[in-house]
Order: structure tokens, then sequence, then C-alpha cells
């Protein structure tokens, strides 16, 4: 079986972690990087991710996300944050970024440019959040897999009143709304009651369809 496979097989949403136990700055880094580096339509990055380790801010959370105690126990809590719309600056921000860091301008990507810009904006505030939330969970992917890279723990979470924990981060005032919480951190020698048992996935004749 190739690593990454061995990697998937053990990682799992840890239930319980030790909160005595501090994922280390580098492998933060890598997680984090790894995130930035994930694939997104058009390129947008359409959705920033928090990075909380306030035990306070933590504490505020935990209550609005269904009382799970991977909020307060992690190491880092990393809130998924999307974009609350698309608009003309910000499609705009990141075509000129492209256009700086390669250093030259292409007929065909202004182009794109102007399509988007012909489209994105005339849609509703709440179409484009979906859109831009769906971006967060391409980046999500990319995490539970690095984090798993690093032989960090991690728990992917919708379970939370996400109204609630924009209003506890101010994300409106960023133009943001949370969409995923992922605890990072290790999980705990006693008290969780899924880290022993057998992972249960489909089989691959079952999930794989060909044609």
């Amino acid at each position: 079986m190739s690593d990454i496979l061995n990697l998937l097989s053990w990682r799992y949403a840890a239930k319980k972690m030790d909160p005595a136990k501090t994922v280390s700055e580098h492998k933060l880094a890598i997680i984090l990087e790894s995130i930035r580096l994930s694939a997104s339509s058009s390129g947008l990055q359409p959705y920033q991710v928090l990075v909380i380790t306030d035990p306070q801010i933590k504490a505020q959370i935990r209550p609005v996300s269904w009382g799970q105690s991977q909020v307060t126990d992690c190491s880092h809590l990393l809130v998924f944050a999307a974009w609350d719309n698309y608009s003309f600056d910000r499609i705009n921000m990141m075509f000129d970024l492209v256009n700086e860091q390669r250093g030259l301008k292409n007929e065909g990507w202004e182009a794109y440019r102007q399509q988007l810009l012909s489209i994105y904006p005339k849609r509703t505030p709440e179409e484009n959040f979906q859109h831009a939330a769906r971006q967060a969970y391409i980046g999500l992917g990319s995490a539970l897999i690095a984090a798993a890279a690093e032989g960090v723990d991690s728990t992917p979470m919708e379970g939370f009143e996400p109204e609630k924990v924009d209003a506890i981060l101010n994300l409106s005032a960023l133009g943001l709304r949370s969409v995923l919480l992922l605890p990072l951190g290790y999980r705990a020698s006693e008290g969780d009651w899924l880290v022993d048992l057998a992972k249960v996935r489909r089989s691959t004749e079952d999930f794989v369809i060909r044609r």
C-alpha cells in the first residue's frame, strides 16, 4: 500500500484530543501552506483560514459547536471562512495578483477576467457565497491529508452555528462567513470511543462507477 493510502487509513475524525499536546509551528505551517496551495475555481481563493489558539475564544465557540470538546482541547482551531459575495474588487484583486506575479498580461486571461466580471457580481450574494463555500471544502481536503502526513489529528466539523461563530469572530467586518471548523491536535490516550474501531468505507466496487 502506498504511503498516502496508509496515511488516509490512519486518519479519522478524532473525538477526544489531548489538551496537553501542542502541534508545532512547523507542522502547522505545512498544513496551512497545503490549504493555500489548493485548487480553487478560477484561482480566486474565495475563502480564508483563521487560526484560533486563544483559550477564551475557543471557549466561546464550543457552546455554539454542539459542545464538542475538540474545539477547546485542540492545539489549533482552524476556521474556514468564505467570501460573503463576489465583487468587482475581489475578482480584480486576484487577476491583478496573477499579472503581478507572472510579470505579464495575457489577452486570453484578461478576456476571462471580463467574463467573470460580467457574471459573478450579478448573482445573488447567497449564490456567490455558496459557490465560495464549496471552494473551502477543497482546502479542507488538502488540510486533512497534510495533517495526516504530519502525524497530526484533525476533526472536520460542520456541526456548529455559523452565524454565532461569525459574531464571535466579527467575520462580517471582513466580508466573510464561516463554513467549516477544523480542530488540529493529538488524539487522547483514553476516552475516544472511535479510536480503536475499524475504518469502514464502501467497497471500491460499490463506490466507483465506471462507464
